[in-house]
């Protein structure tokens, strides 16, 4: 979750998208990401990578083989005190669901934000719509469901929503992992865009949407 508590990322990998996984119960571990990312840049692309934490872990191992074995490298990463009460997600009946083309979400998000900083979406039983109006002017893109975008759209009750651009277009970031991406909306909850990464799990990022100052 980011410091201001609008947006949230979950990644699941399943056991069986790893050569080796043991896991002999439940274990939460708290990690920071900035030096996660760090330790995980000093890997080789062909590095094989092995995470280990023992029971009770105030810390995890991570080791990098090269892969003829002559390079081992080792490192520790302390564990951080995470509240993980706040981080849960419950599960929604969400009114709209849209599929489409992750490229084609990536361009709309881009396109979007040369206008404004806030990016809305209206579904409805003609289609989905996203739009964006600021100094500059407006802009509107509407698509509908038909073969040739490959656009699937199911709407129980229309809606429309705001959020902020730059997280949508920070989401867009994981387009390489999947072909396809999905957008789930309700009432009064946060906005789901998830990238499947073909059968071993997901990444998936809820966005809180902007409240109309009117309505506060």
């Amino acid at each position: 979750m980011d410091n201001s508590h609008v947006s949230l990322v979950a990644l699941c990998l399943k056991s069986e998208c790893f050569e080796k996984f043991r896991c002999d119960r439940n274990v939460s571990l708290g990690l920071d990401l900035k030096s996660l990312a760090k330790v995980l840049k000093c890997a080789n692309s062909d590095d094989m990578v092995t995470i280990k934490a023992i029971d009770k872990p105030d810390k995890i191992l991570l080791s990098f083989e090269s892969d003829g074995k002559e390079r081992t490298a080792d490192y520790e990463l302390k564990l951080l005190n995470l509240d993980q009460d706040h981080l849960g997600i419950p599960d929604t009946d969400y009114s709209c669901i849209v599929q489409l083309p992750s490229m084609e979400f990536a361009r709309i998000c881009r396109d979007m934000s040369m206008f404004s900083e806030s990016l809305t979406i209206a579904c409805s039983k003609q289609g989905v719509k996203f739009s964006a109006n600021g100094d500059l002017g407006s802009a509107n893109i509407q698509l509908s469901e038909g073969s040739k975008m490959d656009v699937s759209i199911e709407v129980k009750d229309p809606l429309t929503q705001t959020f902020a651009g730059r997280y949508l277009n920070t989401f867009t970031k994981a387009t390489p992992l999947a072909d396809r991406v999905k957008i789930c909306l309700a009432p009064e909850v946060p906005l789901l865009v998830e990238y499947p990464i073909e059968d071993f799990g997901y990444i998936r990022y809820y966005l809180a949407p902007k409240v109309d100052e009117a309505d506060s």
